[in-house]
């Protein structure tokens, strides 16, 4: 009963919009030509080019004027509250060190291996950051930090950090990044240990590998590049 009465009001409303169509003459079918190829794909260039635009439009930042730290350091130097501020924010400056470029300069000085029960295993980095030959080893399963010294001048250097990549027999095994922080120039060397790791073990580890190191900071503005080879044996070198 139900479904029959649904049915009938169905029909009753379909004969009355053809009887009200056939009063007015309206009943008309639009067919709508689909747009061709061109005309889709300067569509899609259009918005295309509207989107990069609003995206370099948000992109551009007004910066103000930039300056060195010098400047910085000796600008408003007679007001005591804004030289306290400074000395806040930037900590101890060595004026030597201070460059009259806004580019800070890097140089990563040395890596030392630190092992427990071992001495320290120092290496000087070479300037273009390619060591010749084997340049360390370690052993399988032992634990170990790295720790780097390295000198900052000119200008304060933001965000440094350091990335390592590892591959054995060219495929990628390891791959690891560390934020080493902000730092003023001064003439004395800062140092940055890592947190302990312990070297693989067993026959597959064991081996050379091949690594890259890089130093960048904020701007991705890279300081040096270490490529290096080192291997993994089943116990320490001999001095």
């Amino acid at each position: 009963m139900a479904v029959g009465a649904v049915g009938s009001s169905n029909n009753m409303g379909f004969d009355e919009k053809m009887e009200a169509g056939d009063k007015s003459g309206a009943l008309e079918t639009k067919t709508s030509e689909p747009m061709s190829a061109n005309q889709v794909g300067v569509d899609e260039s259009s918005q295309n080019a509207a989107e990069e635009e609003e995206e370099e439009v948000e992109r551009k930042i007004k910066l103000g004027p930039q300056f060195t730290l010098k400047e910085q350091l000796e600008k408003d130097k007679d007001d005591e509250s804004l030289r306290r501020w400074k000395e806040q924010l930037l900590g101890t400056v060595d004026l030597e060190n201070v460059g009259e470029t806004l580019e800070p300069e890097v140089k990563i000085l040395s890596l030392s291996i630190i092992s427990p029960g071992r001495p320290d295993i120092v290496l000087p980095i070479p300037e273009d950051g390619k060591p010749k030959g084997l340049w360390f080893s370690l052993e399988e399963g032992s634990h170990y930090k790295l720790k780097f010294s390295f000198q900052v001048s000119n200008n304060i250097v933001s965000g440094l950090r350091y990335t390592n990549t590892v591959w054995k027999t060219g495929m990628k095994v390891d791959s690891s990044k560390e934020m080493f922080g902000t730092f003023s120039p001064q003439a004395e060397p800062y140092t940055h240990e890592m947190l302990e790791e312990t070297t693989p073990s067993g026959f597959f580890a064991r081996g050379s590998y091949t690594a890259r190191s890089k130093f960048l900071d904020d701007d991705n503005k890279c300081y040096l590049e270490i490529n290096y080879t080192f291997d993994i044996r089943k116990e320490w070198a001999t001095p």
